[in-house]
């Protein structure tokens, strides 16, 4: 596809997580794309990964304390994406959990769409995230929910100038199906398992591991080994939480905040299993730990069905699940957990999570791409 002229949209570019290891390796597949974001306020350390590509931005990339309150200028962010001029190129591919999917497209251009969610905080989450914020009442409370009925209605008139979605997850395709009514195709994001090795003697601790904010839930992670003083877990991660899991934690537990890389892949090495309790649209660190060879106890819920082997599928297990988000869910996990240790190897652990592998993701990616863009330009060529 060398003589076809691609753009790249991209939400905005402040860090390099998840998001941005997806648009790392599409542009690895696409290095001669061009990058549009919302705003880049990527600092020198973490800007290897656009191998120097020059990136185009919106006006709120100049606004006051964008780069500390970009998130506030969301209002604004429809009308920002739509001021890209795409129309020189061939093919659009968006990457998208916010606004990146509203570019404008002509109906001689491909847009290809690799969804990680609808707007979560627009659609199903909506009361969740205003309470969160504390934003479910009074005058401003009123003034955020019109503008994220605002904000759905764009959403949902832009969904119609994708011509193929791409859903993270088998449980965003649901979401995807159920906020636009289209129907996408799912390819996993990549996870670099290479960056991990698998340990097969493991020690009698537990490990959880994330940022301290509410919908991690590790706070019920924490009082649910504070009451089983005889099994030992450690916490690795920082955030708005820190205090609070500090002062429940009971004498078993190891709060250590937040750690490098190489001390979280130390201990996911050594864990007996890793905990988890949130419900995720996907959920790399679970399949991390597998990489480690480590085993999962978790919710069972959201895309973890779909990145954990349970001990009653038909699979090697990776892993066991709770059903609720409850300090006696969990405890009765652990000690499911214990009772079928046996049946858990690292081998098994390890296999699963290289299904998610970077190459696995840029060979699907390719074809998917390449096989619609293929069609479009048929049908094309077709009716000139």
């Amino acid at each position: 596809m060398k003589s076809v002229r691609i753009a790249i949209i991209h939400e905005w570019l402040v860090t390099y997580a998840g998001s941005e290891r997806v648009l790392e390796q599409i542009l690895s597949i696409y290095p001669d794309a061009d990058l549009f974001c919302v705003v880049d306020f990527l600092d020198n350390q973490e800007r290897s990964f656009i191998s120097g590509k020059k990136i185009n931005t919106t006006f709120i990339q100049y606004l006051p304390k964008a780069r500390s309150k970009y998130r506030s200028y969301l209002p604004l962010m429809p009308l920002a994406i739509e001021q890209f001029d795409l129309s020189s190129y061939d093919l659009v591919i968006s990457s998208s959990h916010a606004v990146a999917k509203g570019v404008l497209t002509g109906p001689d251009q491909l847009h290809i769409s690799y969804v990680y969610s609808p707007i979560r905080y627009a659609w199903d989450l909506q009361h969740q995230y205003l309470k969160e914020a504390g934003l479910d009442s009074g005058m401003k409370g009123w003034l955020a929910k019109w503008v994220l009925h605002k904000i759905r209605l764009w959403d949902s008139r832009t969904a119609n100038g994708v011509d193929y979605f791409i859903a993270i997850s088998y449980f965003i395709a649901r979401r995807i199906t159920k906020t636009y009514r289209r129907k996408s195709t799912v390819i996993y994001p990549p996870v670099d398992v290479h960056a991990f090795t698998q340990v097969d003697n493991k020690e009698s601790f537990y490990l959880t591991a994330s940022r301290l904010v509410p919908y991690k839930r590790i706070e019920l992670i924490v009082e649910a080994f504070s009451r089983m003083p005889d099994r030992r877990l450690v916490v690795i991660g920082d955030g708005p939480g820190f205090d609070r899991v500090k002062s429940i934690a009971g004498p078993n537990i190891e709060i250590l905040g937040y750690q490098k890389f190489e001390v979280l892949k130390d201990y996911m090495q050594r864990a007996q299993a890793f905990v988890f309790a949130a419900e995720e649209d996907f959920g790399i660190v679970p399949l991390e730990a597998q990489a480690c060879g480590t085993p999962v106890i978790a919710y069972g819920k959201g895309a973890l069905l779909e990145t954990v082997n349970d001990l009653s599928g038909p699979e090697e297990p990776t892993g066991v699940f709770f059903q609720s988000q409850t300090v006696d869910s969990i405890k009765n996990a652990v000690e499911h957990f214990e009772k079928n240790q046996d049946k858990f190897t690292p081998t098994a652990c390890r296999k699963n999570a290289e299904r998610f592998a970077p190459e696995v993701f840029r060979e699907s990616f390719t074809r998917f791409v390449n096989d619609k863009y293929e069609q479009f330009r048929k049908t094309l060529n077709t009716h000139q």
